[in-house]
């Protein structure tokens, strides 16, 4: 059983989290500078990515936190939303470990590499939550 301080910390930091890449990454492929020799496309979008590069670490903080009275148990003793935990669990270390490989990455192709990763394990991650998220009937 999580307490409140340990959902609170996950939704939100989660949250922060999504927020933050979503936007950084809008400004970043969507957005296009009038400015032909501007480096980035949005006066925000350094500090969108300092925001969510700060706030990753909190989220992955607070997963580890539920890890051991939530997550793990569940795990092990088969609990009503076992499936759509799985699929986010399986995909925490993918989604944390391409997040952190792509600030390090020297070579472009490596960095859109773990960039690639990192979208589809926070894509299918965000799936398996969000439907974790939602009760189930019956």
């Amino acid at each position: 059983m999580m307490s409140r301080a340990q959902v609170a910390l996950l939704q939100l930091s989660l949250l922060a989290t999504t927020l933050t890449g979503l936007a950084f990454a809008w400004m970043k492929y969507f957005m296009k500078s009038d400015d032909p020799f501007a480096v980035v496309n949005h006066p925000w979008q350094p500090h969108l990515m300092t925001a969510h590069v700060l706030l990753g670490p909190v989220a992955v903080f607070a997963i580890g936190w539920v890890f051991g009275n939530h997550i793990w148990p569940a795990y092990r003793g088969g609990a009503p939303n076992r499936a759509s935990g799985i699929v986010s669990m399986l995909f925490i270390a993918p989604m944390t470990i391409s997040g952190y490989l792509m600030q390090v990455a020297v070579a472009d192709a490596t960095r859109k590499a773990f960039a690639i990763s990192h979208w589809v394990g926070v894509g299918l991650f965000a799936i398996g939550y969000i439907a974790h998220l939602i009760p189930r009937r019956g």
